[in-house]
């Protein structure tokens, strides 16, 4: 029986992507690093900071590398002021609530930026428990994360179904054992399937979506 709903937070309770990718463009460029799309989503995409700059500042101190992903992040923080959540989000959260399913973030996304982007979605206090990939022994992809939050949340893998957006969050959920739904909203579908979503919806107004959901209480 389905007892609860766990959500990734940058790119599937928002579509931060765009804008993730545009401040990582601009950061990078002034190291003499030109990026594209697909450097992006294999690079950087669902990862945490530490994950990144060791993987493509290497050749800088990691203290240095760091600074240069916490100046990122101040920027990124800087020009998102208009955060609209993924479409369908509220009526998916007022579902939740009615049948009184527990829920989580869990996320790989910095502590401040994770603490900003819930607050300008006003969604603070709707999630009391959020996980964020520092407070687990390891970070996405590993099923750590997600492993937490079951145990903050009191419940089974069985008991609940994830909403993923990266490659990093889904290999994350479905090691933990959880059912597991991508949304295609920065990576193809083909590949959130190929890395192991059980399905794939563009956003929460998919239909079909909440025709199985509803199979489901």
């Amino acid at each position: 029986m389905l007892s609860a709903i766990l959500f990734d937070l940058d790119g599937t309770l928002v579509n931060t992507d765009p804008l993730h990718y545009k401040t990582w463009e601009e950061a990078l460029i002034k190291l003499g690093i030109n990026i594209d799309r697909s450097f992006y989503n294999k690079h950087i995409s669902g990862r945490t900071n530490e994950e990144i700059v060791k993987d493509i500042l290497s050749h800088l101190p990691l203290e240095e590398g760091l600074k240069v992903a916490d100046n990122k992040e101040a920027r990124f923080r800087s020009l998102a002021t208009e955060l609209k959540p993924t479409p369908g989000l509220q009526s998916l959260l007022d579902w939740v609530g009615s049948n009184q399913l527990k829920k989580a973030v869990v996320t790989n996304a910095p502590r401040a930026n994770a603490e900003f982007m819930l607050k300008a979605l006003d969604l603070e206090k709707v999630f009391p428990t959020v996980i964020l990939g520092e407070d687990a022994p390891r970070s996405k992809p590993d099923p750590a994360p997600y492993q937490l939050a079951l145990t903050h949340l009191q419940i089974e893998n069985h008991e609940a179904i994830v909403f993923e957006d990266s490659p990093s969050g889904l290999l994350s959920s479905t090691r933990a054992g959880i059912y597991s739904i991508g949304i295609a909203s920065g990576h193809d579908r083909e590949h959130l399937l190929k890395v192991g979503a059980d399905r794939v919806i563009d956003d929460f107004t998919d239909a079909n979506l909440w025709e199985w959901l509803k199979t489901k209480v």
